[in-house]
């Protein structure tokens, strides 16, 4: 089984979430997903010149995921640009940095929650940022639903049915699995 996932520490989220080229008339413009976690790599490194291990730092994972993470990014761009295709920028398992009053980091700054991490500053998996405290976790298996509880994360919660991980409804991967399931009638 693998590890758990560490969230990435991000400063918020791009005013502009979608580039492209210039249409090239009657043809579809291809798209590349780039993470906001790999924009904050590139942000960080690129934009602001920290050394890998200062940025690292930032976001809360380790240089070697750092380079990783900015690696990735460096090479979608490269391919947006040479390739003529139209960059998006969405998703990623993300906490951002400047949160509402009440929510940042505790005393011991950010880490991840399997390393005994400090208060998560929420997640955003869109431009919007997070979903809130109100709405559904549900069974992407099975389809069981339970009012979100704020505070835990929906996958931490076990589906009573078949003992899957939940997942928020109306999140990035719901949509995905969505999209998926309409794809395979």
């Amino acid at each position: 089984m693998p590890r758990p996932f560490c969230r990435r520490r991000i400063r918020g989220f791009p005013s502009n979430t979608y580039f492209r080229p210039e249409p090239i008339s009657g043809s579809a413009v291809e798209e590349i997903i780039l993470t906001l976690d790999e924009l904050e790599a590139i942000r960080l490194a690129d934009l602001e010149g920290l050394y890998h291990e200062d940025a690292a730092r930032r976001m809360g994972v380790s240089r070697p995921t750092f380079g990783r993470i900015l690696d990735s990014a460096h090479k979608k761009i490269a391919e947006a640009l040479v390739k003529g295709k139209a960059l998006r920028i969405e998703g990623g398992s993300v906490e951002v940095e400047v949160a509402a009053p009440g929510f940042g980091p505790g005393p011991g700054g950010f880490r991840c929650r399997r390393r005994g991490g400090a208060t998560m500053a929420g997640r955003g998996n869109f431009a919007g940022g997070g979903l809130g405290p109100v709405g559904f976790c549900v069974c992407p298996k099975c389809g069981y639903r339970k009012p979100h509880q704020p505070g835990v994360p929906c996958i931490e919660e076990r589906c009573p049915n078949c003992d899957s991980a939940l997942i928020r409804e109306g999140s990035y991967h719901d949509k995905l699995i969505k999209d998926k399931k309409k794809g395979g009638e």
